[in-house]
């Protein structure tokens, strides 16, 4: 169910500014991080749930969001928000730490 009056304004910039990967990235991203040993994942399903909830978000026009995807975008705004300076230079920190952003959409290296 669609309601457009989910998502404000300053949430919608926020969490594109937050989510500073392609749709295509996040996809490719997922998908590598999915794939194991024993099995890999179907693409659609690669990925934690936040990941593919962001993806569908993304792909998706503000009027057409849910208030579950709105909840989705604080959810996301707030973890990126946590855990970056408020200048989001590029910086490197640890690589859980990087991977578990861009499981999300944020990759802390890519210039704003």
């Amino acid at each position: 169910m669609a309601a457009s009056g989910n998502v404000s304004t300053e949430l919608w910039d926020e969490f594109h500014t937050a989510v500073n990967m392609t749709s295509r990235e996040l996809q490719d991203w997922l998908s590598v991080q999915a794939a194991g040993e024993r099995a890999e994942e179907v693409p659609d399903r690669a990925g934690p749930p936040t990941g593919r909830q962001v993806l569908d978000i993304l792909a998706k026009r503000r009027t057409d969001l849910t208030e579950d995807d709105a909840r989705v975008m604080r959810r996301v705004c707030d973890v990126v928000r946590s855990q970056r300076s408020p200048d989001r230079e590029p910086e490197a920190g640890g690589t859980q730490w990087r991977h578990g952003l861009m499981s999300i959409g944020h990759d802390p290296l890519k210039p704003s």
